[in-house]
């Protein structure tokens, strides 16, 4: 077991509901992999003296952050196409030049699972420099039964390779085959698959994309009532490009969050406050395919409802690995608060995963921390490109 004591350190807890919870001279001890201690120095319990000690020299000390919308795993680049849209081409165009979706599908069903592993360990390893501890990696660029079940399988792998947390969703319903229709897809392949991956434990979370150009909300019931039947908790893309009152709908089944949501309606955001559902922003999307609808930050404040921030990692409309750069990009895009931001990428993002014993620096809690060479916790969404990492902390153990 682990037994140790972080001193001279500057805590941001998130311990209540609003505000830092600063600690100037604080201070946390680490029993195996949970935080028993998290305060004022000088109030350090007596059965902790014997601990061993490190002093950080008034560092920073947060939550461990989360990137809880990702898509890690897939094969290929579509360089050329954001090269082609940016000369003026038009979707058909991109589509007619092997661009689109279905180019990483392509890509994705040719690479064999150490191709996509190396692939991916390589964004993860950007991703856990920035002191990321837990990320969700989504499946959905296979859309045939072998290729979905290899990307969780590489998704479970990440997790052997590196002290990470990951969590694995199952996003079947992510786009439909071009040579299916949807509900012939959802009956004959996804459904099946999303079976046969909860057998081998592979699913943590189900998720779909509820959109004009994707499946319909009556096909995401399906979807839905499967993942009931498994015990699997639920998620959405929703509201990204239109009004599908997919909002509504993940609120109806309980989902942990609904994703994007540039266009929820004011009745979406009451019925996910009423279920607790937490509202996932994605800047880098927005700022990736130049959008202007905004996703109503005010609204959701106003209704309570909590927001997560994620990079929402993927080679079509979000090539980032970085969570820092996507809590920049909520504030100056969408005006959240660097609080905001930092909530987004810790407790706020552990609550969309469906992790309640994470994300907080509070006795009890597990012992994920991120230190920073800097004091003032702000400083963590004001910065672009700046390397802030000092130590990262998985499980009460160094890394």
């Amino acid at each position: 077991m682990r037994h140790h004591i972080y001193t001279d350190a500057t805590l941001a807890t998130l311990s209540e509901a609003r505000g830092w919870g600063m600690v100037a001279d604080g201070a946390i001890a680490i029993d195996g992999d949970r935080i028993v201690y998290a305060g004022a120095a000088n109030s350090i319990p007596g059965q902790h003296a014997d601990f061993e000690k490190t002093s950080l020299g008034g560092r920073l000390i947060t939550p461990g952050l989360f990137d809880c919308h990702t898509h890690l795993v897939y094969a290929g680049s579509r360089a050329r196409e954001f090269e082609l849209r940016l000369e003026g081409a038009s979707y058909e165009d991109i589509a007619r030049a092997g661009g689109g979706i279905f180019s990483t599908v392509q890509a994705t069903r040719s690479a064999s699972e150490e191709d996509l592993l190396a692939g991916a360990l390589a964004r993860l390893d950007r991703l856990l420099a920035e002191g990321v501890c837990t990320v969700e990696i989504k499946s959905g660029y296979g859309l045939d039964r072998e290729t979905e079940l290899r990307m969780l399988r590489v998704a479970a792998r990440l997790a052997e390779m590196r002290p990470v947390r990951i969590s694995k969703t199952f996003l079947g319903a992510h786009a439909i085959p071009e040579d299916m229709d949807a509900d012939q897809y959802l009956d004959g392949i996804c459904l099946p698959t999303l079976r046969e991956a909860a057998a081998e434990n592979l699913v943590d979370m189900v998720d779909g994309f509820c959109e004009n150009i994707a499946f319909s909300p009556a096909q995401i019931r399906k979807v839905f009532d499967v993942a009931v039947e498994l015990g699997l908790p639920v998620k959405l893309h929703a509201e990204q490009l239109s009004d599908q009152g997919g909002a509504a709908l993940a609120a109806e089944y309980g989902a942990l969050s609904a994703e994007h949501l540039e266009f929820v309606s004011e009745d979406g955001i009451a019925a996910m406050a009423g279920a607790g559902t937490v509202a996932v922003i994605l800047p880098g999307a927005f700022y990736f395919l130049g959008e202007t609808r905004k996703p109503p930050i005010e609204d959701f404040r106003k209704a309570g409802v909590p927001m997560a921030i994620a990079t929402d990692s993927n080679p079509g409309s979000s090539p980032m690995t970085s969570l820092l750069l996507a809590m920049n990009m909520g504030a100056t895009l969408f005006g959240l608060t660097p609080e905001e931001c930092l909530r987004g990428g810790t407790v706020n993002a552990a609550r969309a995963l469906g992790l309640r014993d994470i994300g907080r620096l509070a006795s009890g809690q597990i012992a994920d921390l991120a230190i920073w060479d800097v004091t003032d916790p702000a400083e963590l969404t004001y910065r672009m490109g700046d390397t802030l990492l000092h130590k990262r902390i998985f499980g009460g153990a160094e890394c």
